[in-house]
This record gives C-alpha cells, structure tokens and sequence, in this order.
C-alpha cells in the first residue's frame, strides 16, 4: 500500500531533483495550512532561507498529508517525491520503538531547550541519522531536530502532584504515554483528538493529554477544565527535518551549514513565539477573581517523582527493540550528565 501511494505521487507530482543552485525543495511539514506554526514558517523563514542562500536554494512547505500520508514522508523522501520534511519524529513509531522515545519521551525534560541539548550535544541526532540509514539504506539526511512547545496539561479537577494522579481517568495516546500514567496510578483511557473535547466536557474523562496551552485555550479546553497544568508533565514532540541524502550532497559545504543554522533558529524563534503566547494567556487566566481558572504549576520534586516513574516505563517499551534500546540507554545517560536523573 505504501509503495502504490508513493508511486501515485511520482506520477502525480513533478518535483525538483537534488538540489542544486536556484533549485526548489519541496517540503511536506506535520502542520496543517492555518496553524500558526505553519503560518510563521511560510511568513518568516521560508523567504528567510532565500535570503540567506541569495535565492540559489528555496523551500516550499506543503501541508500535513498534501504530498504524502503524515507517516510515509520517510520513503517520499528516499524516493525523491519530496525533497524533505518538518515532522514529527514519533509519526515513524510503527517502524522502530526508537522513534517513539527519540520522538516524545513522555515526562522526560522539562524545558524545549533540554531536548535541544540531547539532540545537539548528547547524541539524539545521531540516532535519529542511524535510524534513517537503517530504514532508507542511506537515502536521507538529518539535518537537525528539536521542539517547538511544551505541552500543557487539560484537567477537571485539582492535580497537584503524582499522589492526585491516583484513579483519575485521563486521555491518552495509547502506547508509551497510557503506560506511564498507569504506572501513577491512573487509568488511561484512548479517546480521538477530536472526541477529547466532549469526553473532558461530559466527564468521560477527568483530565487530558492534548496540545500546547495556546492550542487548548484556542478550542475551549480551559473553560469546561479550569485546572490546568502548565508547564505540562506529559509531552514535549520532537520536530525533525530531514532531507533527500542526494539533494543534501548537491549542496556546497556553505550552503549545507546555512540550512543547518537556518532549521535550529527557526525551531528557536516558534519556541520564542510559542511561550509568549502561553505566558499572556497563563497571566490572563491567574489574574482572574472568582470561578476563573486555577494554573497549577508542579514543584520541582513532584515532576522528578513522575519521571522517575517513567523511566521505569522507558526501559520496558524499549526491550525487544536494539535500537530503542539504544535511545533509552542515551536519553537516561544525558538526563543524568544534566541532573534530570540521579546517577
């Protein structure tokens, strides 16, 4: 089934080749067309990357699923049908447990400049490369990876700490997130995206694992949940760009370093972007007086409780698995080397 759909978008779609001087690389992104991430991109960064290169190399962005299915940008781009994409890393999960735990190691780092870190400086790239070169024979290139938002959490009711997780009934993906917060002692219970909102309105559910506090007070979360947690225990996903290993190889050594510094300030100014506007809704939310929203933020000592829960959960999802194996081992290595964990 794959290859058919790629095989109708080569027939379908005409594409540069690799990329060359004035070349065109079309990239497929996790964003759809209206999402302010998308938005900012197209508005400040892909003009920012013909400027940078004096127009010899350019992007264009295509929405989630306009080129390819979400989960199937890694064989487009082996295959040429894109040059690339701006993704989300766990979308490969079904491939490799390692893309889960490189992806979106739930309660893992607290802060988006945490993953920044292990990604640049404590081998998270070059997983993710190994894994690429595994499952592409060596046809794409990572060129960076990082995180745009650290997610809030939706709830009902007063949470506290780990101890209030105890029999609450919260949403979750299945997989590694439902097993984590089962290990707190909650039950976790599947629900589609788009059924999250009803479930947290008529009680289906107690609390929620859904998006960044921008996004959830953009679709009404936080006035049938006026309990939120923020910064939020759970999420914090992995976007990863990565590119046509042959486009990448037609670039001069310059150029190469130019879309590298150009992906990580990009990913650093929509993380800029992003907490501005979750701290002028989180002081908007503080500041008001009765039947407001109450914003509970974790002590310190509670989110090192739940992460040391979920490590325990890491280290199971990862067995069976060599090369999630290996993610674990690193991710547990650095969160030690930073404190995040006791050695």
């Amino acid at each position: 089934m794959r290859k058919g759909l790629l095989a109708a978008a080569v027939a379908g779609v005409a594409l540069a080749g690799p990329a060359a001087a004035g070349e065109l690389w079309r990239v497929q992104t996790s964003m759809a067309a209206g999402e302010a991430y998308y938005v900012n991109m197209q508005k400040y960064w892909v003009p920012k990357l013909s400027e940078m290169t004096g127009g010899e190399l350019e992007i264009e962005l295509a929405p989630v699923g306009s080129v390819v299915p979400y989960n199937e940008t890694m064989d487009a781009i082996g295959m040429g049908v894109l040059q690339g994409d701006i993704t989300s890393t766990v979308y490969f999960t079904g491939r490799s447990k390692a893309f889960s735990l490189l992806g979106d190691l739930i309660s893992g780092y607290d802060t988006p400049e945490q993953i920044g870190m292990f990604c640049y400086h404590g081998g998270g790239k070059e997983l993710l490369q190994e894994l690429y070169d595994k499952f592409t024979d060596g046809q794409v290139h990572v060129v960076g990876c990082g995180t745009i938002a650290k997610e809030a959490f939706v709830s009902k009711v007063p949470i506290r700490g780990v101890a209030d997780l105890e029999g609450k009934k919260i949403r979750s993906p299945e997989g590694l997130a439902a097993e984590v917060f089962k290990r707190a002692g909650a039950s976790a219970v599947a629900l589609p995206a788009a059924e999250t909102f009803t479930g947290v309105d008529k009680g289906v559910v107690d609390a929620a694992d859904f998006s960044s506090y921008t996004m959830n007070d953009s679709v009404g979360m936080n006035k049938v949940a006026k309990y939120p947690i923020y910064p939020g225990i759970h999420s914090m996903p992995v976007i990863q760009f990565t590119v046509n290993k042959a486009a990448w190889d037609a670039l001069s050594p310059a150029h190469q370093t130019i879309v590298e510094v150009w992906y990580r300030a990009m990913i650093d100014d929509l993380t800029m972007r992003n907490e501005i506007t979750d701290r002028e809704l989180v002081a908007r939310d503080r500041a008001q007086k009765e039947g407001g929203i109450e914003v509970i933020d974790w002590p310190q000592a509670e989110r090192d409780k739940l992460r040391a829960i979920a490590e325990g959960a890491w280290k199971d999802y990862a067995e069976g698995d060599p090369l999630a194996q290996k993610a674990y081992e690193a991710n547990v290595e650095f969160m030690k080397r930073i404190g995040l964990l006791e050695k």
